[in-house]
C-alpha cells in the first residue's frame, strides 16, 4: 500500500548509517552525478542515445531506399511502437518481479544483437525490407520491458532525494543524443553507409553494459520485489485507480502526448505549405525545438523537487505557446517559438515522470512507469491521424491551434479536479507588484460556531 507520496517508502542503501533527511534539498543542475553508481549509468546512456539516433535514422533511410515507400518508413515505426501498446502492462509486471539490473542486462544485449545483424545484412548485401521489419519489431518487445525497468531503476541508483535530478538528467542525456545522432549518422551514411550506422549502434551498447556490470550492489537502494502471482495487472491498474495523483497526472501527460506532441505533422505543413521554405526550415524548427528540450530538462534538473503545479503550468504554457505558434506571421517567428514550446514540453515530461516515480511504491513503480510510457508514447501515434483531418479540412494553422487549446484546457481541467479533491481553492492577488496565483487549503465556514 501508499505511504504517501512515495519518498519514504524507498530504504536507504545499505552502506548508509543514518535515513535520508525528509527534507528536501535544493540541488545542483549535476548533483545526481555525484553517485557512483548513476554516474555509470548515464554515461553508457550518452553513448548508447546517440547510437539509437543513429539507428532510427538509418533504419527510415534504408527502408525508404529499399522500397521507395514513405508507408513502408510509417509500417517500421508503428512496427516498433506496437509491442509496447499491446505488451506494455505486462511488461511492467515482470519488471516488478524481476531484479532491474540483470534485466537490463538481458534487454540491452538483445538490442545490441539486433542492430550488429542488421549491420551485417547491409554490409554483406542480403538485407531485405522484412529483415527491418523484424529488427524494429524485436527491438520494439525489448523496450516493452528495458523501458519501465530503465525509469525505475534510476530510483535505486540515486534514492529518492536526488530522484528529480536524474529524471531530469537523463531527459537532458536523450536530447543531447537527438541532437547529435541524426548528424553523426548522417554523415555515416553518406560517406560509408547505413550498414556502419546500424554497426555503430550495435557496439555502442558496450558503453550501458559495461556501467551496469561496474556497478556496486551494496550502494543501490534495496527494493523489495513483487512476488509472482496472479492478477497482478490488474492490481497495478486499481492501484493507480485509487490515487488522484497518478491517475490525473497519468491522463493529462496522455492529453500533451495525444494532442500536443503531433509535431511532424505540423512542422513538415508549416515549413512547406505555409511558409514554402522545403527542407531546410524544417530541420531548423526541429533543431530549435531539440534546443528548447534540452534547456527544459536542464532547469527541471536545477529546480530538485516536482511539484504538481509545474507539471500543470508547464501543460498550459505549452498549450498556448503552440496557440501564439500557429498564428504566427513570419518563419523566423515561428522558429523562434519552437525553443520555448520544446522547453515547456519538457518541463510536462519530466515533471511528470519524476512525480509518479515519487509518488508510487517501488513494489508498484515498474507497472505504474509501464502505463504511463503506454500512455505518453502510444499518445502520438493516436493523435497524428487526428492532427492530420484537421490540418487537411481546415489548415495547418488550425490544427496547431486545436492542439495547444485542447492541451491548454485539460490542464486547466485536470488543476481544477485535483483542487477539488485535495479540498484547495484558487486564491489571486499581488506580489510586490506581480500577480500571484495559486492553490490554498479551503478556509472552513466557523459562522455557525461564531455565535
Amino acid at each position: 500500500m501508499s505511504t504517501g507520496s512515495g519518498a519514504d517508502s524507498a530504504p536507504a542503501p545499505t552502506t548508509h548509517d543514518s535515513p535520508p533527511d525528509p527534507k528536501p534539498r535544493k540541488s545542483s543542475m549535476f548533483s545526481s552525478l555525484k553517485v557512483r553508481n548513476y554516474r555509470l549509468f548515464f554515461l553508457g546512456q550518452v553513448v548508447s542515445n546517440t547510437g539509437t539516433w543513429m539507428q532510427r535514422i538509418a533504419q527510415d533511410w534504408l527502408v525508404l531506399s529499399l522500397t521507395g515507400s514513405a508507408t513502408a518508413v510509417g509500417i517500421t515505426t508503428a512496427l516498433q511502437f506496437l509491442p509496447m501498446l499491446l505488451f506494455g502492462l505486462y511488461g511492467g509486471v515482470l519488471v516488478d518481479r524481476l531484479p532491474k539490473r540483470r534485466t537490463l542486462l538481458v534487454t540491452q544485449t538483445s538490442m545490441a544483437v539486433t542492430g550488429i545483424a542488421l549491420a551485417v545484412l547491409t554490409l554483406s548485401g542480403h538485407v531485405q525490407v522484412w529483415h527491418v521489419y523484424l529488427a524494429a519489431f524485436v527491438v520494439g518487445l525489448a523496450t516493452v520491458i528495458d523501458n519501465p525497468a530503465r525509469q525505475s531503476f534510476v530510483s535505486e541508483m540515486v534514492g529518492p532525494d536526488q530522484l528529480q535530478n536524474a529524471v531530469s538528467l537523463n531527459s537532458a542525456n536523450f536530447q543531447s543524443a537527438r541532437l547529435i545522432g541524426p548528424a553523426v549518422a548522417g554523415l555515416m551514411i553518406t560517406g560509408v553507409g547505413t550498414g556502419w550506422a546500424f554497426l555503430a549502434n550495435g557496439l555502442s551498447f558496450v558503453a550501458p553494459l559495461a556501467g551496469l556490470l561496474l556497478m556496486r550492489d551494496r550502494e543501490l537502494y534495496a527494493v523489495e520485489r513483487a512476488p509472482r502471482g496472479k492478477g497482478q495487472m490488474r492490481e497495478g491498474l486499481r492501484y493507480v485507480a485509487g490515487r488522484p495523483e497518478l491517475i490525473w497526472t497519468i491522463v493529462l501527460a496522455g492529453f500533451v502526448s495525444t494532442f500536443g506532441f503531433n509535431f511532424p505533422v505540423y512542422l513538415s505543413a508549416f515549413a512547406d505549405d505555409v511558409f514554402h521554405a522545403g527542407a531546410g526550415s524544417y530541420s531548423l524548427f526541429n533543431t530549435l525545438m531539440a534546443v528548447g528540450s534540452l534547456a527544459g530538462a536542464l532547469l527541471a534538473a536545477r529546480r530538485g523537487t516536482a511539484r504538481m503545479r509545474v507539471l500543470v503550468a508547464g501543460a498550459v504554457a505549452f498549450g498556448t505557446m503552440e496557440i501564439v505558434a500557429a498564428f504566427a506571421p513570419s518563419l523566423w517567428l515561428f522558429a523562434l517559438l519552437m525553443a520555448p514550446i520544446g522547453m515547456f514540453g519538457m518541463t510536462v515530461n519530466v515533471t511528470a515522470n519524476s512525480s509518479i516515480q515519487m509518488a508510487t511504491d517501488p513494489s508498484m513503480r515498474g507497472r505504474v512507469m509501464a502505463l504511463y510510457m503506454m500512455v505518453f508514447m502510444g499518445g502520438a501515434p493516436l493523435g497524428a491521424p487526428i492532427a492530420g483531418w484537421v490540418t487537411d479540412a481546415y489548415g495547418v494553422r488550425a490544427g496547431l491551434a486545436v492542439g495547444g487549446a485542447i492541451t491548454t484546457v485539460a490542464a486547466v481541467t485536470i488543476a481544477l479536479v485535483l483542487a477539488r479533491v485535495g479540498g484547495l481553492r484558487l486564491s489571486v492577488g499581488w506580489n510586490r507588484g506581480h500577480p500571484h496565483v495559486r492553490f490554498v487549503p479551503r478556509e472552513r465556514e466557523q459562522l455557525a460556531t461564531a455565535a
